[in-house]
């Protein structure tokens, strides 16, 4: 019994209505840099995971997102960058993070109504 529906994947219906109306030369050369994208990225995953690897069997150190001496984005921002933050952080002893708004704390009402 045959019901009229395709057995075509949702995959196949997008590439198919997005490329469908391209030569089929076109649209080899596309599925072709497609799987090529993929491959490379998955050769360049598995290279870095075994560079990571020899790195840490040589006890060499492991590339790290930014190490001590290297410039960071930070370091561009300018007149934006935050100024460095030598304060300490609150001990939990000290009171509640209301205890440390400074000036944005409410001020005190000493003359408060009652009515």
């Amino acid at each position: 019994m045959d019901t009229g529906v395709s057995l075509a994947s949702i995959g196949s219906r997008i590439f198919d209505g997005l490329l469908g109306f391209l030569p089929d030369w076109i649209q080899i050369t596309v599925v072709a840099l497609i799987l090529l994208a993929f491959v490379a990225s998955w050769v360049v995953k598995i290279k870095r995971k075994i560079d990571r690897r020899r790195a840490r069997r040589q006890g060499l150190p492991v590339q790290a997102a930014a190490q001590t001496g290297q410039r960071s984005g930070a370091d561009y921002l300018g007149p934006y960058a935050p100024g460095a933050q030598q304060s300490a952080p609150p001990q939990p002893s000290q009171g509640s993070g209301a205890d440390f708004l400074g000036s944005y704390a409410p001020q005190q009402d000493s003359t408060r109504r009652e009515g």
